[in-house]
């Protein structure tokens, strides 16, 4: 006989429950979301469990390497199958989930997902870092920009990061009341801006020293940022057996609902890392609106643009990107300028 136990996790607690190949539970219990308690829990049970499962969520890389390390088989299921594996039940409880989790891992109904690597999570935790600050940095200089309109000044409609601070503060010290109330708050953001470029700098220079991001920037529209990005997201590119799915993995391909006789495509799924799919989004625009040097993708792009519309296109160039930058770092090849056979 088999064993499944599944875990409904949260911040401090978790919910967990064992299961036999017959669907029958034979253990609920509430135990501290801690490696150490769960795998003495799991110690205890009179039989070797077959494998441990729970959705992905925050706490999924520090469980999933943790249980593996004491030698369990453990699998991290798509959070999108378990909702609806869980919304059947009535009543929605920690013990209701734990258990709803033991059956779907029984049954082997669900999508593992892949783990990252701890060098993947580092370099997301950069850019994440970088984009942050760059937010910060441009809400407080709307702040100000709102609190000098009351004031009857009207900053110019486009101002540069580095040189906000030039134009900004020569005429907040000219009065001794917006001197007093803004003077910090440009302070703040000075202090902001020098940490974004450090860290600016920083992904750059990680992208320069990777030889995978090197040959991904070869694409036109494909920068540090963009080749990082993807590379940290892929991780591992030999989890896809094809090319192809590396858009609709990122959510870049069209939904499709069938029912008898209606069978109604609609718009892309947006699954998958939200910052992947806009970063990819504006690489494809770079592609098809900066770029001089003709190429096959380029000129499908602005066909598909006269007869789509500008959205459509940039957002039908970037599936065809995906797939691109994933085939480019399989084969170890560069993106060539001149138009090349093939369907992307």
């Amino acid at each position: 006989m088999e064993y499944f136990a599944g875990i409904d996790v949260s911040l401090r607690s978790c919910a967990l429950c064992i299961v036999d190949g017959k669907g029958k539970v034979l253990l609920e219990r509430e135990l501290p979301c801690e490696i150490s308690d769960i795998t003495n829990c799991l110690a205890e049970f009179a039989h070797p469990i077959e494998r441990v499962g729970f959705e992905a969520g925050t706490l999924s890389q520090h469980l999933y390497f943790g249980l593996t390390t004491e030698g369990f088989d453990v699998a991290c299921m798509e959070a999108r199958q378990v909702n609806a594996a869980l919304s059947a039940m009535r009543n929605k409880t920690n013990k209701n989930d734990a258990r709803g989790i033991a059956q779907v891992l029984r049954t082997g109904w669900f999508s593992p997902v892949h783990m990252k690597s701890r060098k993947a999570h580092g370099v997301r935790a950069l850019l994440s870092t970088r984009k942050a600050l760059l937010k910060k940095t441009m809400d407080l200089a709307n702040e100000v920009r709102g609190l000098l309109k009351i004031f009857g000044i009207r900053l110019p409609m486009t101002v540069k990061y580095g040189s906000f601070d030039g134009v900004v503060r020569p005429l907040i010290e000219m009065d001794d009341v917006l001197a007093h109330a803004l003077v910090p708050l440009l302070d703040a953001r000075v202090v902001l801006y020098q940490h974004f470029l450090e860290l600016d700098r920083r992904v750059k220079r990680a992208a320069s020293h990777d030889e995978v991001c090197m040959r991904l920037m070869t694409v036109p529209g494909v920068g540090p940022i963009a080749s990082l990005t993807f590379k940290a997201a892929v991780d591992d590119p030999t989890r896809f057996k094809r090319s192809r799915t590396v858009g609709a993995h990122f959510g870049l391909t069209p939904r499709r609902y069938q029912s008898g006789e209606h069978d109604n495509p609609g718009r892309i799924s947006k699954a998958g890392d939200r910052d992947v799919r806009a970063t990819l989004y504006a690489a494809a625009n770079a592609f098809l609106m900066r770029t001089m040097a003709g190429s096959q993708i380029k000129s499908w792009g602005m066909r598909l643009m006269r007869t789509k519309g500008r959205r459509r296109a940039v957002v039908a160039v970037a599936r065809k990107l995906a797939v691109l930058l994933h085939r480019m770092w399989v084969d170890g090849t560069e993106f060539r300028q001149d138009p090349v056979g093939g369907k992307a």
